[in-house]
């Protein structure tokens, strides 16, 4: 399914650097570089394929030399997208590499949508949707062990498990409509018990992945860690510790923070986001009951929640209420402003909050900082580590899909337990095949495709 036309982008962040690069895919790919690169091996006939090929960019309009430059030329199939690209290697410079795409695209070629050299790829059948979702989670990766699950997925792991599953279905499949098409054998009464344990297999196999979903998002996106409180007990002090910079604006005036901040930072090998949010308090001004609106969201899904208290301030309804709302949450328990006598004792926060644990900080000192990321680093289990073999989904589509064929194949297990008609078994067993397919890109439609690839940039 090669593309008639030629597509082009820049490839690399624009910007002053030592390398910038534009890439081309499609039929007329070697042509129209030819038109403004002069090599003594690249031509628009004759090029060695996989090889660099050192030359000079050439202004068509004057002939003037413009860099010089490798490009690298691979022959169709072998490559990216599966047809001849062409990728230029120059300095980078926004001028340079902007006036290199002009040029290109005034010889023929079209500009790239966004994602559109991946979506070649997947169309041409270079990789699977799973591989081809994988190429934007490897470059968005926050943490090493969220850079390990997208290249397990890059390289085709999941996609193996997935496939394996595809292959047990259309055997039982093959089965019940072969019950289907000669009903006189009684093929589906003899193999029905078998195909109950054979089912039933396959939708544990299921199961199985979508409880990694958890952890994987975890691993990928990171943990979800808001800090709240009343207003002016160090919240924003606290992110900009924990960060080791002056992120969040920190004044002595309450209510200084009256929208979402958000940061992250690697504890243990993990990502961790960390959302500053508005202080919580009674008030009738529309933008800080908006901010507080919008902590109260952030806290009903956060993985973990920091409570900040003051140490040098009695405990008062302020902190109740935020108690209150934390009831289901077991908070960590963060002391602040240490640094000043303290007015009340821990005891006087288990009278009414449960918690999972308690530190004193001084964020303005920098004091108990490190033991608080220790303490969140014991919270999300970063002693666990991700073995070579496996896999885990951090995709919410892949586990949508999931969830899809898992409630198909119960049905069809149902099915074989009161004795349906093969042909409504055979309904549910199909369900559950296009759900699988939805993953991998099999049974994907043009909108899924748009959704997908619209997260990538214009030169991936």
């Amino acid at each position: 399914m090669i593309q008639n036309d030629t597509i082009a982008a820049i490839a690399t962040p624009i910007g002053s650097a030592g390398i910038g690069i534009i890439r081309l895919s499609g039929p007329g790919a070697r042509h129209i570089v030819a038109n403004f690169f002069k090599s003594n091996t690249f031509s628009s006939d004759a090029s060695h394929s996989h090889r660099l090929h050192f030359g000079i960019i050439i202004d068509p309009q004057d002939g003037s030399d413009l860099d010089e430059a490798l490009v690298a030329y691979m022959k169709a199939p072998r490559s990216y997208t599966g047809e001849d690209v062409v990728e230029i290697n120059c300095h980078s410079g926004i001028v340079l590499i902007d006036k290199i795409l002009r040029m290109a695209l005034e010889a023929g070629a079209r500009l790239a949508e966004a994602g559109e050299f991946t979506r070649r790829a997947f169309l041409n059948g270079r990789m699977d949707l799973t591989r081809a979702e994988a190429v934007i989670d490897v470059i968005e990766a926050k943490s090493e062990l969220g850079l390990k699950i997208a290249s397990r997925q890059l390289t085709g792991k999941l996609a193996q498990r997935i496939e394996q599953l595809h292959g047990n279905l259309m055997r039982v499949i093959a089965t019940v409509e072969a019950a289907i098409d000669f009903p006189e054998d009684d093929i589906l009464f003899d193999a029905s018990s078998a195909l109950t344990a054979q089912t039933q297999t396959i939708a544990e196999s299921a199961s199985g992945l979508i409880a990694t979903f958890h952890d994987g998002c975890l691993y990928a996106s990171g943990v979800q860690t808001v800090i709240t409180g009343k207003p002016n007990v160090g919240k924003s002090s606290i992110l900009n510790a924990l960060l080791g910079d002056e992120r969040a604006i920190v004044t002595p005036v309450p209510g200084t923070t009256r929208d979402i901040i958000q940061e992250t930072i690697t504890i243990g090998g993990l990502p961790v986001r960390l959302i500053d949010t508005a202080g919580l308090c009674d008030s009738d001004e529309e933008i800080e009951l908006a901010g507080m609106e919008r902590a109260r969201g952030k806290i009903k899904h956060a993985d973990i929640v920091l409570m900040v208290l003051d140490a040098s301030r009695p405990l008062d309804h302020a902190d109740r209420a935020v108690a209150d709302l934390l009831a289901d949450k077991k908070p960590v328990i963060v002391i602040n402003k240490i640094d000043k006598p303290r007015v009340w004792k821990y005891d006087d926060i288990a009278a009414f909050l449960p918690f999972n644990t308690i530190v004193d900080v001084s964020a303005l000192h920098h004091k108990g900082i490190d033991e608080l990321k220790q303490i969140i680093a014991r919270i999300i289990g970063t002693h666990h580590s991700i073995s070579p073999s496996d896999i885990l989904i951090a995709n919410a589509r892949h586990r949508g899909a999931l969830e899809k064929t898992r409630a198909a194949l119960d049905q069809a297990i149902t099915g074989f337990i009161c004795d349906r008609t093969p042909e409504l078994i055979a309904l549910d067993l199909h369900a559950a095949l296009d759900a699988l397919g939805e993953i991998t890109g099999r049974t994907s439609s043009e909108d899924i495709l748009d959704i997908i690839f619209s997260r990538f940039c214009v030169g991936k």
